[in-house]
């Protein structure tokens, strides 16, 4: 199963990452602490990552270097 849309849920030093397939089916819903996020992000496919919209969300993914995993980011409201 491969994860396309990743649901990141930001907070100070733990993270909620959720995955779910095309089709809908949840792979994981999980806490991430802050120095695994990278970690944890490097082992998954390329993917869609969708971001709470709050203050540090502009931020967050840019310093995380999320697209460096080839990961697109959004803003969800």
């Amino acid at each position: 199963m491969e994860v396309v849309t990743v649901g990141l849920d930001l907070g100070r030093d733990v993270f909620q990452v959720h995955g779910v397939t095309s089709d809908g089916t949840i792979v994981f819903n999980r806490s991430v602490r802050r120095r695994q996020l990278l970690k944890f992000f490097g082992k998954l496919s390329s993917s869609l990552v969708g971001i709470e919209a709050c203050g540090s969300a502009h931020h967050r993914p840019r310093t995380a270097s999320l697209i460096q995993f080839g990961r697109r980011d959004r803003l969800t409201p």
